[in-house]
């Protein structure tokens, strides 16, 4: 395994949702708080951003050049003209709402779910984005996190950070339908699950915010390897690179003080680092919805 290394020089307020595209051999991710959605092309570091009008908590790239981006609706972005189209919204455009993490899966639906950005009470719900529309799957939701697949498209994790609680749902890959809902794994505080992605061989790699550590999971829920992290807050993480066998590692820096800055330099960077496994090219959004 490499050495962590930073790769960009941005520092986001909260990093999430990276995406490689192999059409651009770009990395796309999201600053939560800033808010916005970035760009960067590794072979020429040449940056882009994108300012969104209100925190946007996830993003799933499409196949004609434009991000399908997740705040408190659901929207468009076209990334050649920068125009933003609202294509739905999340519950009665509640105020206290808004959504947070999601992915696609092996067919290209988005899964996204809904939190309470002020109290994390249990009111959220998860949702499935595709050709009927946007559908309601799941309720009593409170911090929804670290959506991803297995290989076979056959399990969808999901996680509740509010609970620290890692689920795995049975999944019908060609209706879409969920089935049994079952624990996963657990953190342990600090340490609560945020972003996840899946390696080629079924294992998890999951992002432990506030517990300095990026854990991959067997696929029987057993921890295989811990990569301790020079930064509080790992927030995400997903495979890129020409042969995807980059992991890239977005963070955070809000809430620290100047003293936990100081001792973390690195919060809010972009980090890489070569694990010695390959992942999976992010599946792109296939339903027209506009």
């Amino acid at each position: 395994m490499s050495a962590i290394r930073r790769v960009t020089q941005t520092t986001d307020i909260l990093g999430e949702c990276p995406l490689w595209s192999e059409a651009e051999q770009a990395l796309y991710w999201i600053d939560i708080r800033r808010p916005a959605v970035q760009r960067w092309h590794p072979a020429t570091d040449a940056m882009r951003y994108w300012p969104m009008p209100d925190l946007v908590g996830s993003i799933a790239l499409c196949g004609d050049g434009r991000v399908l981006v997740a705040s408190r609706s659901l929207h468009y972005l076209d990334t050649r003209t920068g125009e933003l189209t609202r294509i739905a919204n999340q519950r009665a455009e509640d105020p206290a709402l808004r959504f947070n993490d999601g992915k696609c899966d092996r067919q290209g639906r988005f899964w996204v779910g809904t939190m309470n950005d002020r109290t994390r009470e249990p009111v959220g719900e998860l949702y499935r984005v595709d050709g009927h529309g946007v559908t309601s799957v799941a309720t009593g939701v409170r911090v929804p996190n670290g959506t991803c697949f297995s290989p076979d498209g056959r399990t969808m994790y999901c996680a509740d950070s509010d609970l620290q609680t890692i689920f795995a749902y049975a999944l019908d890959p060609d209706s879409g339908a969920l089935g049994a809902r079952r624990e996963f794994a657990r953190t342990t505080l600090p340490a609560v699950p945020d972003g996840a992605t899946v390696d080629e061989d079924g294992f998890i790699w999951l992002a432990e915010y506030g517990g300095w550590r990026v854990t991959r999971y067997a696929p029987d829920g057993s921890v295989e390897r811990v990569v301790e992290m020079p930064v509080q807050n790992p927030t995400s993480c997903t495979f890129g690179g020409p042969d995807l066998d980059i992991l890239y590692i977005t963070t955070a820096s809000q809430r620290l003080s100047k003293d936990e800055l100081a001792k973390q330099p690195l919060a809010g960077s972009l980090l890489a680092i070569e694990p010695g496994v390959r992942g999976f090219a992010e599946p792109k959004f296939v339903c027209d919805l506009s």
